[in-house]
């Protein structure tokens, strides 16, 4: 499936790409309304991502535009939280909203629950991620180890999902916090380094000789998958 991403904010447009891509999805990308207008022509576009706050062309005025010959999910990122704003932008054809700063796996989540609803999502997609005695249910957002419910918070989550949706691949510390915490804010190496200790303590068997959730030193994490 193809996604249009258009944001006048190049390093966001970046993150979200390369998140869409590992993903498995077709980006294609825009940084103002007038692009954006353009490239929605593409019949092959499943779902569009529209900043408000754009030149040449606002987002508002975009998304009514790709209204008059196009009907897919369109979701608007603006900076503003005032309720009258989301409202104007539901009022011009989109269909989800979300405030920036926003954590880029809600931003994923709603993705594909827009694509379910339109019937674009693929109709054998996994709901679940199952690696080993780890198991992850999406939807729910429930994590279970050797079949029993782990009880993790919502950041804890959205670690554990990325890792095991890119196994085996080794991330940097500042690349884990650019891809999870995203946009979001910018943390610290010591808050990731703490939600690898507490998932460690929950979903491995042994904590200090991890199987799952490993370090390579000097480097940074993976989860590894044999």
């Amino acid at each position: 499936m193809k996604i249009l991403v258009v944001d006048d904010e190049a390093l966001l447009v970046k993150g979200i790409r390369f998140n869409l891509q590992n993903d498995g999805y077709t980006v294609v990308t825009g940084s103002n309304g007038v692009e954006a207008v353009q490239l929605a022509q593409d019949p092959e576009v499943s779902l569009i991502v529209l900043d408000v706050m754009m030149p040449e062309m606002d987002g508002l005025t975009a998304c009514s535009k790709i209204r008059e010959f196009s009907n897919v999910p369109i979701i608007l990122l603006t900076a503003k939280s005032d309720d009258m704003d989301k409202l104007m932008g539901f009022d011009n054809g989109a269909d989800d909203y979300l405030t920036k700063p926003f954590n880029i796996l809600e931003l994923k989540a709603r993705i594909r629950a827009l694509l379910r609803r339109s019937g674009s999502g693929k109709p054998c997609e996994t709901k679940t991620l199952t690696i080993g005695s780890i198991s992850l249910d999406l939807d729910a957002r429930n994590a279970y180890r050797a079949g029993v419910l782990v009880e993790l918070t919502a950041k804890e989550f959205d670690v554990i999902e990325f890792l095991m949706r890119n196994a085996n691949r080794v991330y940097s510390r500042e690349a884990l916090l650019d891809s999870i915490w995203a946009y979001e804010y910018r943390s610290d190496i010591r808050t990731l380094d703490v939600h690898i200790r507490r998932l460690r303590e929950k979903l491995e068997e042994d904590p200090a000789n991890p199987k799952y959730i490993m370090t390579k030193w000097g480097v940074g994490y993976y989860f590894k998958k044999n």
